[in-house]
Parts: C-alpha cells; sequence; structure tokens
C-alpha cells in the first residue's frame, strides 16, 4: 500500500504541474498532505513535516543569503562585462547563445555547487534571453541538462555519497567515468544546438520584420529598443506588453508600422531603415535597459569593482574549500558587500527590498518541498519503495545488475533524495550484485549516471532556484528538459558499458 501510495503521490504532484493546475507551490503542500492522510498518520503529520523542515532550514539559508549576494554584485556591476563579452562572442545568433548558456553553465559547474551555478548563469544570461526574445525555458532546460551532467563530480555530492555507502573511493569512481561524462556532456551540447536553432527558425517565423538573416538581428523597434527585444511570447520589449496596435499595429509580424498613412507612413518606413543601420553598427550587444543590467542604473558601483571581483573570489574558494558552512559564508558575504557597496542605512534596505521577491519564491518552494519529503520519509514510502524496488528485479539478471542499478538511478533519484537512494537502496544492490561477482565500483559507477535527471527534480532545491529567477513555470521545464535528461543518462550509462567501466558479468 505504501508503494502504491508513494509512486502515485509522486505521479499526481508531476501531472498537476505539468498540466498547470496547480501551481507548484500549492502541489508541494496539498498533494504530500492529502496522501499522508490516506496512510493513517493522521495529525503525526505534523511532526514529520516539522522535522524535514529542520533540516531544509540550512539550504533555505544557503539560497537566501546567496540570491541576496549576487543580487547585489549584479546591482553594482559585477557581471556586466560577462555579458558584454558573452555577448560579442555569440552575437545576435540564438543558436550561438544558447551554446554559450551551456558552455558557461558546463564552466561554472565545476565548483559543484548548483545553486552558485544558477545564480550566475541566470544573472548573466537572463537580460540577453529578453532582449532577443529568446524563451527563458531554453535557458533553464540547457542549463539543467549541463548542470546535472556535471554533478557527478567527486565535490559535487552524489559521487561522494555512493563511495561512502560502498566504502569505494570517489576517485575509483569519477576518473573511469569521465569519458562516458565528456559523452554525455556531448550530447548535451548537440540539444542545445538544435534548441538554438528551434528559437532561432521561431523568431524569423513570428516576427521576420525584426529578422532579416539567419543569425543576427536587422531590425530595430521603433521606440528605440533593440530588435529583437520581445519576449518569450513575441510581444513587448524585455516581456513588456505592447503599446497596442498604434506601436505595430497589433501584430510582430507586420511588413510596416500601422497607425499611420501617407507621409507619415513614408516617414516611419525611413526611420525604421535608418535605426536598422545605426543598429547594424552596433558592437556592444543588445540594450540592456530598464533589465538588471541597466547600464544607467544608480546602483552601479564602477570603483569598486576591483573589490567585489575579490570578494566574490574569495567566497568561492571558501565555498570549494568547505570551510565554513556556506549558509553562514553567504551571510557574511551580504554583509561585508552591502556595508562597502551602500554605506548609507536606507539604501541598504532598499537594494534588498529589491530582491525579495526572488529570495521570497524560492525559500518557500524549498520549505514547501519539505512537506513531500517529510511525508516519504516519516510514512516509510520512501522506505517501501526501495524495498519493492530490489524486490522485483529477478534473479536471472543478476549478471547485469550493474546496468539495471543505472537505470533505476533515473526514476529513483527523480522521486526520492540522493540520500534516500544512495544510503538506502543502492547498498542492497550492491550487496545483490556481489553475489554475482559485480565489483562495488561498477555499481557505484552506474548509480551516478541517473543524476541529469536527478537536477530536475522538485526535491532539489538548486532547479527550483533556477526556475524561480528564470521566472519559468517548473511544468513548462519539466516538459522540455526531462526526455532530454533520460536520454543524457542512458548515454552516459550506455558509454560507460562500452567503455568496459560499468561491467556485465556472467
Amino acid at each position: 500500500m505504501l508503494v502504491l501510495l508513494g509512486f502515485a503521490m509522486v505521479a499526481t504532484f508531476m501531472a498537476l504541474i505539468m498540466t498547470k493546475r496547480m501551481t507548484p507551490l500549492l502541489a508541494l503542500i496539498l498533494v504530500p498532505t492529502i496522501f499522508g492522510l490516506f496512510t493513517g498518520a493522521g495529525l503525526g503529520l505534523g511532526d514529520m513535516i516539522l522535522e524535514a523542515i529542520g533540516q531544509m532550514a540550512p539550504t533555505a539559508a544557503l539560497l537566501m543569503f546567496a540570491i541576496a549576494y549576487f543580487g547585489i554584485m549584479i546591482d553594482v556591476g559585477l557581471f556586466d562585462k560577462l555579458v558584454n563579452w558573452i555577448v560579442r562572442v555569440v552575437g545576435h545568433d540564438p543558436a550561438k547563445v544558447v551554446m554559450g548558456t551551456a558552455l558557461l553553465t558546463a564552466v561554472i559547474s565545476l565548483d559543484g555547487d548548483g545553486s552558485t551555478t544558477f545564480i550566475v548563469v541566470t544573472a548573466a544570461l537572463l537580460p540577453v534571453y529578453h532582449r532577443l526574445g529568446l524563451s527563458p525555458v531554453v535557458l533553464t532546460c540547457v542549463a539543467g541538462l549541463t548542470n546535472g551532467t556535471l554533478n557527478i563530480v567527486p565535490w559535487g555530492g552524489p559521487t561522494v555519497r555512493a563511495a561512502a555507502a560502498l566504502n569505494v573511493d570517489a576517485g575509483d569512481i569519477f576518473v573511469p567515468m569521465i569519458p562516458s561524462m565528456a559523452v554525455g556532456l556531448a550530447v548535451v551540447f548537440a540539444f542545445a544546438w538544435f534548441l538554438g536553432l528551434s528559437e532561432r527558425r521561431r523568431l524569423r517565423r513570428e516576427d521576420p520584420l525584426r529578422w532579416s538573416g539567419k543569425d543576427s538581428l536587422a531590425v530595430a523597434d521603433l521606440d528605440g529598443g533593440p530588435a529583437g527585444s520581445a519576449d518569450a511570447s513575441g510581444s513587448g520589449r524585455g516581456g513588456r506588453p505592447d503599446n497596442g496596435p498604434g506601436r505595430h499595429g497589433g501584430s510582430s509580424g507586420d511588413p510596416l508600422p500601422t497607425g499611420t498613412s501617407g507621409a507619415s507612413g513614408s516617414r516611419a518606413g525611413v526611420a525604421l531603415l535608418e535605426r536598422t543601420a545605426a543598429d547594424a553598427d552596433r558592437s556592444d550587444g543588445p540594450d540592456m535597459s530598464d533589465t538588471a543590467l541597466d547600464p544607467d542604473r544608480d546602483t552601479l558601483r564602477p570603483k569598486l569593482l576591483w573589490f567585489n571581483l575579490s570578494l566574490t573570489a574569495v567566497i568561492m574558494v571558501l565555498l570549494v574549500m568547505h570551510v565554513v558552512p556556506l549558509a553562514y559564508l553567504f551571510m557574511i558575504g551580504t554583509a561585508i558587500a552591502l556595508l562597502v557597496n551602500f554605506p548609507n542605512v536606507k539604501k541598504q534596505a532598499e537594494v534588498l527590498g529589491n530582491h525579495s521577491s526572488s529570495i521570497v519564491a524560492v525559500v518557500s518552494m524549498v520549505f514547501a518541498a519539505a512537506v513531500l519529503t517529510g511525508v516519504l520519509t516519516g510514512t516509510g514510502m520512501v522506505d517501501a519503495m526501495s524495498s519493492w524496488l530490489v524486490d522485483v528485479i529477478p534473479d536471472s539478471m543478476g549478471p547485469i545488475l550493474a546496468v539495471l542499478t543505472g537505470i533505476i538511478s533515473i526514476p529513483a533519484t527523480f522521486f526520492m533524495s540522493n540520500d534516500a537512494f544512495y544510503f538506502g537502496i543502492l547498498p542492497v544492490l550492491a550487496e545483490t550484485g556481489a553475489h554475482y561477482g559485480i565489483p562495488a565500483v561498477d555499481m557505484a559507477r552506474a548509480s551516478i549516471t541517473g543524476q541529469p535527471v536527478h537536477m530536475q527534480s522538485p526535491l532539489v532545491p538548486a532547479i527550483l532556484l533556477l526556475v524561480s529567477m528564470a521566472k519559468v513555470d517548473l511544468g513548462d521545464h519539466h516538459k522540455k528538459v526531462l526526455w532530454r535528461a533520460c536520454i543524457v543518462s542512458l548515454v552516459m550509462l550506455a558509454s560507460g558499458v562500452l567503455f568496459g567501466v560499468i561491467g556485465i558479468y556472467n
């Protein structure tokens, strides 16, 4: 019964958010509560959930102050030059921008912290996506896929858990899997390229006036904005709605602006051509006015650039070294950044207030996820699901148990935490595999191939942070990313078998 309730609960949650019948926040709270009552837990649900909230509190604190810190760094202009460099490299080509997203995510993911990676990538590239009219869902999809593939680095979490659970060396797990990880990244970059091509075709189809070439913005808005300033739906600058038919004639595909006639229409056409020529000569990338990277914002602190860069570098080094708890590290960093950049108390409150909506959105999702994890753990659903997974494997499949472990890791790490899988399921599978002569290290290597899918789970705070910062619906993200993540995981598993690091034993 607990197995059925557990899988039904997760399936119901996914169905509700992907069909947009309920927001993720509400689904995370209400669905587990209802299914928890069916288990007979009754008022005991309160204690289970409070215990889970206590376990989530450090993560919530980390995300809260990490968002505040990087938000301040965005305000003071730390990432402006990075964005300008990215725009110069990728130009106005959607395919190159999406490829740049994968590359930037891959580089930053090497620190092993998904939250930090998503904050930096979103801060650097979301304004570019808005200005070029690219869908932010593409950003979350590519960033999530790339980070999930690189999540197997030894300092990232799952590899260390697998090593600890099976008493093997983390290096023995990771190093032989590097070729498989490289193959997985190649698949991710292929997905990124085709997503970029799809976005290029969409933009040319929806607004041929603004896009006269395959890979460059050629026509500007009459109000002075950049050519590609429509949002993902093709309307307005930076996500703002159009000003009505007097501006573009009610359709982004109109060959000429309407609302004018005769000589005024000619003048408008001439102005449009002049604006086009001016934009063609621009080399500084898309206009960032009215975005978080507005070059005229009053929070810029160019004289403190080196201080802010040094402070961020120190925090990143300490983050990797794990010298102090990460939440406390970002608390200190946020306090120092505020004090140095904004000595005025009133301005400090104002700057923090500017990021309050992002903080509340992410932290509330983390604590809501605690309801799901609390019910799964407290009612015994996780244990029942783990035992069922082990029991359903027939003895005849013993020789390929390592491969089966990799396949099982794909849904299992999505439905439950890494701790539950690596410390609950993996040791039992490894013990069974030992009877067939399968080394524990092979089982460990197979178990980490499901990480591209795991990173998309609503139980992972980092992915909640990513979709919240990009203002993307979690259901929309899952529709685009899950099947691709499954392919990446299966490719990593298959390549591990082909390279001989995940064995099949007779």
